[in-house]
């Protein structure tokens, strides 16, 4: 069985979307929005890479996610998890998920040809 990848996403930042994929079915579930990337996280990556140049994958990752986390439900992003078999406090799937996406918009960025990786190993797959 292939993975599920999110539109733009190719796996090289994010192992594993299922996390994402059980939000987006919980939020479904209880009439709430299904959070997604936007353009605006793509241009701030851009705007970051031209004002600052290189910088670290995973530093902007984390301010990505960030910003992100006020738009995940705490509740449901531990209920996603849960479903998965890993338990988590709300707080921490909240966190991850935030991440996911802060991923799936550096993979983006990176498939639309905004940023490069150089010196990223890839996850396995």
């Amino acid at each position: 069985m292939t993975e599920r990848k999110p539109f733009l996403a190719n796996g090289s930042v994010v192992g594993n979307y299922e996390p994402l994929y059980r939000y987006w079915e919980k939020a479904r579930g209880k009439g709430l929005e299904e959070v997604s990337i936007s353009a605006e996280e793509l241009e701030e990556i851009e705007e970051r890479v031209k004002r600052i140049g290189r910088l670290s994958l995973i530093e902007l990752r984390n301010e990505l996610a960030r910003k992100l986390i006020a738009r995940v439900n705490a509740e449901v992003a531990e209920e996603a998890y849960q479903s998965l078999g890993i338990q988590l406090s709300r707080e921490e799937a909240q966190k991850k998920i935030a991440e996911i996406l802060a991923g799936w918009a550096l993979e983006a960025a990176k498939n639309l040809g905004i940023v490069e990786f150089k010196g990223w190993i890839p996850k396995p797959t």
